[in-house]
């Protein structure tokens, strides 16, 4: 089985395709994954690896760990565009998250003030209003939204939880507005005797519709880039990708690619 890859609290930096030069940051466990939902594209594997041992990290080591990293960053002369909130799981599950942001925020305001602040989030927690207040004060919130039909997204993304719908989140985003960058996984494959596909006219026509209600700053459609736990998967090429882009871009939405 396909396991955890960041073993520490700050990982890298690492080139991301859709946000530069990126430090992360991994408010789950270093042994094993936590997370609401159990995607079947997820490079870190799926959620039956466990918990692992080592349990959430805590504030002290968060602040302690960033200080030192962006500190030698800085004393080498490395370049950082974004420090990035995501891990091994879902990092607004930790129960401090909201101090989290808080930390990272004045550590990065120490050291490279330019750089950018991202959460990537699976937009589970985010009618939490703790949740949703600190995820305002990230630079980038990037919300997730693989598709906004219940159950294609059910089939994808496989949530904890048996009440949670593409209906119900994009009510939630809807709150975000401006504020939000929508990202979309697109995907085709199999999965437990079903067909995995997101790109389908009806889909996209779907998709459309909840970024008309949403209205984000932006939507990230990007593909399979790494290894995923189901093997019966492939990512689409780059010029469906770019159809679905140009579809968007024509209701008049910022949209960024990444294939």
């Amino acid at each position: 089985m396909q396991t955890v890859l960041f073993h520490s609290t700050v990982f890298g930096p690492i080139h991301s395709r859709r946000l530069g030069v990126s430090l992360g940051i991994n408010l789950l466990p270093d042994d094993g994954k936590i997370c609401s939902f159990d995607c079947i594209y997820c490079e870190a594997g799926f959620n039956a690896q466990g918990p692992g041992t080592t349990g959430f990290p805590s504030m002290q080591r968060l602040q302690a760990d960033l200080r030192a990293k962006l500190s030698e960053m800085k004393e080498a002369g490395s370049d950082l565009d974004v420090i990035t909130f995501s891990g091994n799981g879902e990092p607004t599950l930790h129960s401090q998250f909201p101090q989290a942001v808080d930390i990272v925020i004045a550590v990065r305001d120490e050291f490279y003030p330019e750089a950018k602040i991202s959460v990537l989030t699976n937009s589970t927690q985010i009618d939490r209003p703790e949740i949703a207040v600190a995820l305002r004060k990230a630079d980038n919130a990037i919300l997730k939204l693989d598709s906004a039909v219940t159950s294609t997204m059910r089939l994808i993304d496989r949530p904890n939880s048996p009440d949670f719908t593409s209906e119900r989140v994009i009510g939630y985003l809807e709150n975000f507005g401006e504020k939000a960058i929508v990202q979309t996984m697109l995907l085709r494959g199999e999965c437990d005797g079903h067909t995995v596909d997101n790109t389908t006219p009806e889909e996209v026509d779907a998709l459309i519709d909840a970024v008309s209600r949403i209205k984000p700053r932006e939507v990230m459609l990007y593909t399979i880039d790494r290894p995923t736990p189901l093997k019966t998967l492939s990512k689409v090429s780059v010029d469906d990708l770019e159809r679905v882009a140009r579809k968007l871009c024509d209701k008049g939405f910022n949209v960024a690619t990444a294939g």
